[in-house]
């Protein structure tokens, strides 16, 4: 397993697939001025094989597929499909805003899926149409119910929190654990690039102490638990004799840096070192010279090395080149 300059053991892997999206949440994608990658600029299904067969060979465990909106890829099944063949990976997950499956999760859990996180900020339709935009709450609890059935358990449900649009609906999620096993996990708005999201994320940001404090006083005290991985970056709790748990994603009030294992690759073939900052290493100019496997995996074994220790929000610097959409979270 790879360890970067500060002790940190890299196994997870997270591959962006795209950078567009069906959906406009106000903290991620503006309405206007959007300008995507050409198409033939993401990395193939191969390609991205490839990246996966050397991570798997140094090292790395787990997969997860991002975006934008990864079901967005009309390849994701054979993506999934090809990647799900590597020895060495124990887990292939997905982060998504669940929409497209009610098509998608079966083929997906066939394909060798193993889960899903879905992104949900609110189980109010006022709440959803106006943080979401182009969502609803109809379909995106209909892509619950769909993973649900195809067995890609257990579920992660996502809800980034946003003042002035969902922060008083955190309790009525977090209720969703005391009945069903799922994870419901509370993010905090990241300022990430520039212009009007960054804007919201930064003057509309809720700090999950305030969160945790407002389900506390509707549902009962939040019991710690331990966590999943030495990686998660969720402070995880339980409700009374709930059957799921309550989790908080805390980058800026409570930064989980020190124990990050994560090497993330964006759309167009680029290791992106940290998620709140620039820096980057170009593995598809690799890939497209046809470079080997063992060229691929020394790039990133490099980039493992060059991760740096954190972000550096609290001297309120940030990435300046991408936004989250480019990313992949």
């Amino acid at each position: 397993m790879p360890r970067d300059s500060y002790g940190r053991n890299i196994n997870y892997l997270r591959l962006s697939l795209t950078d567009q999206c069906n959906l406009r949440c106000v903290y991620c994608m503006p309405l206007t001025g959007l300008r995507f990658t050409p198409p033939a600029e993401f990395l193939t299904a191969p390609e991205l094989e490839r990246v996966a067969r050397a991570a798997a060979s140094v090292g790395f465990r787990k997969v997860r597929f991002t975006g934008g909106e990864p079901t967005l890829r009309e390849d994701l099944v054979d993506i999934v499909a090809r990647i799900a063949r590597i020895q060495g990976l124990d887990e292939l997950c997905l982060t998504t805003n669940g929409i497209l499956l009610p098509e998608l999760a079966e083929p997906l859990a066939r394909a060798g899926l193993t889960r899903v996180n879905i992104h949900v900020d609110s189980l109010e339709a006022n709440s959803v149409s106006r943080l979401m935009r182009h969502g609803s709450i109809d379909r995106i609890w209909a892509g619950v119910e769909a993973a649900e059935r195809a067995g890609l358990t257990p579920l992660k449900l996502n809800c980034v929190v946003t003042r002035g649009y969902n922060e008083a609906d955190v309790a009525a999620l977090a209720a969703l654990t005391l009945t069903r096993p799922w994870h419901v996990r509370f993010v905090e708005l990241m300022p990430l690039g520039e212009g009007e999201c960054a804007r919201v994320a930064r003057t509309q940001y809720v700090s999950n102490v305030e969160t945790r404090s407002r389900i506390e006083a509707a549902l009962g005290a939040l019991e710690e638990v331990d966590p999943f991985d030495a990686g998660d970056e969720s402070r995880n709790y339980r409700l009374p004799d709930a059957c799921g748990v309550v989790g908080f994603i805390s980058p800026v009030s409570d930064p989980y840096c020190g124990h990050c294992n994560r090497m993330r690759v964006t759309a167009d073939g680029k290791f992106h070192l940290c998620l709140l900052r620039d820096d980057e290493m170009d593995v598809k100019r690799l890939l497209r010279a046809g470079a080997s496997e063992e060229a691929i995996a020394a790039l990133l074994v490099r980039a493992v090395e060059a991760k740096p220790v954190g972000h550096e929000l609290e001297r309120e610097r940030s990435t300046r080149d991408r936004q989250m959409f480019q990313i992949g979270g």
